[in-house]
């Protein structure tokens, strides 16, 4: 199964979401990211609520092979290149499908084997998905 560090996160949610370094820290330990990213006057930003941190796009391409980039704008939905990013937009939906084709879907809905399940505490036991995004990766059995 797919494990995916929401923000970031590694040991529940973190003052740090989406900065680069807390970033760099889950891919080390072995877990994908899910990472909020904006497009602003030609520039890369990273933040959930707010274009809180710049980024150069070596960096976002550093990452790439373990990111999954949640747009929080048009422009960045835009921008990115579906045939070489992993990418989605969603606000509330119960499900939302990812440039490359898995099914990111809200806590306690359907899910199927192409699923990605939002759990950010762990609250309930999947089967048959494909993976999970969690503040607590490294407590996924």
């Amino acid at each position: 199964m797919k494990i995916i560090a929401h923000r970031g996160n590694i040991d529940g949610k973190s003052w740090m979401e989406n900065n680069p370094k807390h970033i760099l820290r889950a891919i080390n330990n072995g877990f994908d990211v899910e990472v909020d990213i904006r497009y602003i006057d030609k520039k890369w930003y990273l933040g959930h609520d707010n274009p809180t941190y710049v980024v150069n796009f070596l960096f976002l391409e550093s990452i790439n092979k373990n990111a999954w980039f949640h747009c929080k704008n048009l422009e960045a939905l835009s921008e990115l290149d579906p045939l070489t990013y992993k990418f989605f937009w969603h606000q509330n939906d119960d499900f939302t499908l990812t440039s490359n084709g898995y099914i990111w879907t809200y806590p306690e809905k359907n899910v199927t084997p192409r699923s990605i399940i939002v759990d950010l505490n762990l609250d309930h036991k999947y089967n048959n998905i494909y993976g999970i995004c969690t503040d607590y990766p490294s407590l996924v059995e």
